[in-house]
């Protein structure tokens, strides 16, 4: 967005302290006519005037001073796309009206509750980012829903997603989830993340026969288990665990990635174990025991690149760094 099609504060209006607060039509918005409206960083306070943008599909008003949802009936028959992303918004409401939506983002605001989304009947994806939900709920109507984000948030149990069978994308990182449960009916997922939890099994994932990608680092982890469905799998993540050994992970054909740096693997034996894995090109062992000298923990072994590429010749990357294989 260039200079000129930035909104700008009007005439009279720039000159106030930086700690002013502004209405929306206190904002000069150049191109009001558009179907993408960017207000963001404008100290806007409440929500008013939306009848200026009577094409408006997109309304961004990130990083702001809202406390509230309100006033988008004058838009709902056009906006697809609400990004309220870190504002002052307390609580989910008056969105009712707003039932051509499908893009949905209420992060890094103060939201307790998920509620009030019975009729976004048409969202695809819907953000709560760093907010203070405690509790997965009231979601059961977002029948379309594909990708849902509740990152960074005060869960304590994964439930009440039985519905939302088209969700194909699912992060619930940074929250305090002690164990993988009820997602039996969720066989669409591709991605699923649940790093910085509290788990200590890999388990609850029979049915989940469409995943590519899992995150768990970050966790109490102490076994790789768990995981004899998912042939499809090409990035696992268990970084930052208390795995000690490498194994049931044969199955595992279509892997790709392997995060298992920050671990408790002491065994050279065990990197032996991942030979099975023909697709494997990318993988992290940093930091485990074996990366150490034996004599001395605190010091890189400097044979520790060099014997993982004797074991797994294929490797393009290792850690942070390019093996040179297949370029």
């Amino acid at each position: 967005m260039d200079d000129q099609s930035k909104p700008q504060l009007q005439d009279g209006v720039a000159d106030q302290q930086q700690s002013d607060a502004f209405e929306i039509d206190e904002v000069d918005v150049p191109n009001a006519d558009d179907e993408e409206i960017y207000l963001e960083h404008c100290r806007i306070k409440c929500i008013s005037r939306l009848d200026r943008f009577p094409n408006v599909r997109l309304l961004c008003l990130r990083n702001n001073l809202l406390k509230k949802l309100e006033n988008f009936e004058p838009i709902s028959q056009t906006l697809e796309d609400l990004d309220v992303y870190d504002n002052q918004i307390t609580k989910i409401e008056n969105l009712e009206c707003l039932i051509k939506l499908t893009n949905l983002d209420l992060s890094f605001n103060r939201i307790k509750r998920i509620e009030n989304l019975e009729n976004l009947s048409n969202l695809r994806k819907l953000y709560f980012v760093n907010n203070h939900i405690s509790k997965i709920e009231n979601l059961s109507n977002l029948k379309d829903l594909e990708m849902l984000e509740l990152g960074s948030n005060k869960i304590r149990k994964l439930e009440n997603l039985d519905e939302l069978e088209k969700l194909t994308q699912l992060y619930c990182g940074k929250n305090k989830i002690p164990a993988i449960e009820n997602l039996d009916n969720l066989t669409n997922l591709t991605i699923l993340s649940i790093q910085g939890n509290r788990l200590t099994k890999i388990n609850g994932l029979a049915s989940l026969v469409n995943l590519e990608q899992l995150y768990l680092s970050e966790n109490g982890i102490t076994e790789i288990e768990g995981l004899e469905t998912l042939s499809k799998l090409q990035i696992l993540d268990l970084a930052y665990n208390f795995i000690s050994q490498i194994q049931n992970m044969s199955n595992l054909v279509n892997l790709e990635e392997f995060w298992c740096n920050d671990n408790k693997i002491s065994d050279w034996e065990q990197l032996g174990k991942l030979s099975v894995l023909k697709k494997l090109r990318t993988l992290y062992m940093e930091r485990n025991p074996i990366y150490f000298l034996s004599t001395d923990r605190t010091k890189h072994d400097s044979n520790y690149r060099r014997k993982i590429l004797l074991s797994l010749p294929n490797l393009q990357q290792l850690d942070a760094n390019l093996t040179g294989v297949g370029i």
